[in-house]
């Protein structure tokens, strides 16, 4: 078979992304957990990162964190910032009951 047609770099259908969490009981879980909600939807994982941190796309609960990664990434000058981070986050924060 020609290598045009292998890629062995490619994931398998049971390659799940990692997401590296702290104990739920730790104070910085929340903070972990909504990072990792938008790190999951930005690379079409977004229920694996549910499943990872037990929050829905959307809970209300991960807002501040959320929010406040949105401020961070706009306070780094514009040629710096996450764009797509950033759009992930809005719409979580859109998506909210």
């Amino acid at each position: 078979m020609s290598r045009a047609f292998v890629n062995e770099d490619a994931s398998g259908p049971d390659d799940k992304p990692r997401f590296t969490l702290p104990d739920p009981r730790d104070p910085g879980f929340d903070a972990a957990a909504a990072l990792a909600m938008l790190e999951g939807a930005r690379e079409g994982h977004t229920r694996d990162a549910e499943e990872a941190t037990g929050y829905r796309w959307g809970d209300p609960v991960l807002a501040p964190h959320i929010e406040r990664l949105i401020d961070q990434e706009m306070a780094r000058p514009a040629d710096e910032r996450d764009r797509r981070l950033v759009q992930v986050a809005r719409r979580y924060l859109k998506a909210m009951p």
